[in-house]
């Protein structure tokens, strides 16, 4: 076969591939992605309804801790109340980044220490966990500990559990997804575990350490540790699609922030300030990353340091559907957003 005709074969095939990929992307996915970008924030904000969000968040955290606010849609849909920048909202998966940092804070203390066990700090798990003896708190920190998710377990978003004993019950005996820091899964049930040892080693609950040693010297006095510390009134609702009630008063262990104390969080990370010596820093990045996302049933977080720019943007929606498109909406939306910061930086 002639090398001119075999390419053109091949063009031809990667045209039809194009085409069938296509076909299979939803097209509002698409829509969103090709539509001219507009010309300000605000008008790329104002499209969250078109993205399938009942409202939107969200804060440029500039040098200085200078903060611009951005929001559409609904607090609270029922009441069509607009949605408020000052409002709580549940960041998931994001509070890693505190409790990350609180390891490497007790790290540097001395009072842990990432070489140790989960069974020399909670003994009475040898034998309920697999390996047990063998997983060492940079495992758990890392995700390399081959602990199952609890929140993969069958229906759980269903009925989720309020108390870390119900989740943790979730996995007890069951065997382990892989053998320690052979591969990297993300479980929440390490953090759970790392929540249950810094509470032991401390004596008290750990977010009061957070509370000391990170928000207090920060002055964020919009964060918290849960629903019950907070007016409920103050939080932001929360809605997954095909489902009318408001999740707001569900309690699924999720630390709550305004997106401004977010941002300033982002930022005092990224920055160094947060830290107390180079040292305490230097244990931080080897265990841990400088931004994050979080996603649970109504509430869709990304908190990001773009170092180019020299800004923090943080992003806030309140309607969730687990089946990927919701969240592939939400990062087009926050991507977006940031090349206008960029064209206009």
């Amino acid at each position: 076969m002639k090398k001119k005709t075999r390419t053109l074969i091949i063009r031809a095939i990667l045209f039809a591939a194009t085409i069938v990929s296509l076909y299979f992307v939803p097209w509002p996915i698409v829509k969103a992605w090709i539509t001219p970008l507009p010309d300000s924030i605000q008008k790329q904000v104002n499209k969250a309804e078109d993205y399938g969000f009942d409202g939107i968040i969200v804060c440029i955290n500039k040098k200085g801790n200078q903060s611009e606010f951005y929001t559409s849609g609904y607090n609270n849909r029922e009441n069509k109340t607009p949605a408020d920048p000052n409002s709580l909202f549940k960041i998931a998966s994001v509070s890693k980044l505190y409790n990350a940092l609180a390891v490497a804070k007790l790290v540097n203390d001395g009072k842990l220490s990432l070489d140790k066990t989960l069974a020399d700090y909670l003994p009475e798990l040898k034998g309920r966990i697999e390996y047990a003896d063998k997983i060492t708190l940079r495992m758990l920190v890392q995700h390399r500990s081959g602990i199952p998710n609890f929140t993969d377990t069958y229906m759980y978003w269903v009925a989720p559990k309020e108390t870390t004993d119900e989740q943790l019950a979730l996995v007890l005996d069951k065997p382990a997804n892989f053998k320690p820091n052979e591969d990297y899964e993300y479980s929440n049930t390490n953090y759970l575990l790392l929540g249950r040892i810094m509470n032991r080693v401390l004596g008290y609950d750990k977010f009061k350490y957070i509370q000391k040693e990170i928000l207090d010297p920060l002055n964020l006095k919009h964060t918290f540790s849960s629903i019950q510390d907070v007016n409920i009134n103050d939080v932001m609702s929360g809605y997954y699609v095909g489902y009318d009630k408001d999740l707001k008063t569900d309690n699924v262990g999720s630390m709550l922030a305004t997106a401004e104390d977010l941002s300033k969080f982002i930022r005092a990370l990224n920055e160094g300030s947060v830290f107390r010596d180079k040292k305490e820093q230097e244990i931080y990045s080897s265990i841990y990353g400088y931004e994050h996302t979080g996603l649970i049933p109504g509430y869709q977080t990304i908190a990001k340091y773009h170092k180019d720019l020299d800004v923090v943007v943080i992003q806030f929606t309140n309607t969730v559907n687990f089946d990927g498109y919701n969240w592939n909406m939400s990062e087009i939306m926050y991507n977006r957003i940031v090349k206008i910061v960029k064209e206009k930086e």
